[in-house]
């Protein structure tokens, strides 16, 4: 077996202690990961979102997403809309609105005065690099 080079080590310990960091703020705000995740998603998303496109912008499996949406309905915080026979969107009620700008818009705030605080072609570099990592990794996915 192939040892992961330093590199990909360094990667792969940066992801996971990113993650923990939002992980520790969801518990510290009273969600559970997949809940900040979906509402963090609404709320980029103009408050509406494709369910499809939950599960795919989240990295969340279909049946977490599916059974977080269902306990959010609920708790009246979110609704679905049929928008064809078979796809549904997600909307943020009055009640998830006011939970999110609490949750997931703090969040987001903290990211944009993170990223505002690097300069443009910083920002600009570490985005299009990331991406280019996506679409290699996508790319031999299809290998496996």
């Amino acid at each position: 077996m192939e040892k992961a080079c330093s590199a990909i080590k360094r990667y792969n310990h940066l992801i996971g202690e990113i993650e923990g960091i939002y992980h520790d703020i969801s518990f510290r705000m009273g969600l559970s990961d997949s809940v900040s995740k979906i509402l963090y998603t609404l709320c980029i998303s103009d408050n509406r979102c494709p369910l499809s496109l939950v599960c795919r912008q989240t990295g969340l499996s279909k049946q977490t997403v599916n059974s977080a949406i269902r306990r959010m309905e609920e708790q009246g915080l979110v609704k679905l809309a049929a928008t064809g026979r078979k796809s549904k969107d997600v909307l943020l009620t009055d009640d998830g609105k006011e939970l999110a700008d609490r949750t997931a818009r703090r969040i987001i705030e903290m990211e944009n005065s993170i990223f505002g605080s690097w300069k443009q072609e910083d920002v600009q570099h570490y985005l299009f690099l990331t991406e280019e990592f996506l679409h290699a990794l996508q790319s031999k996915s299809g290998e496996i």
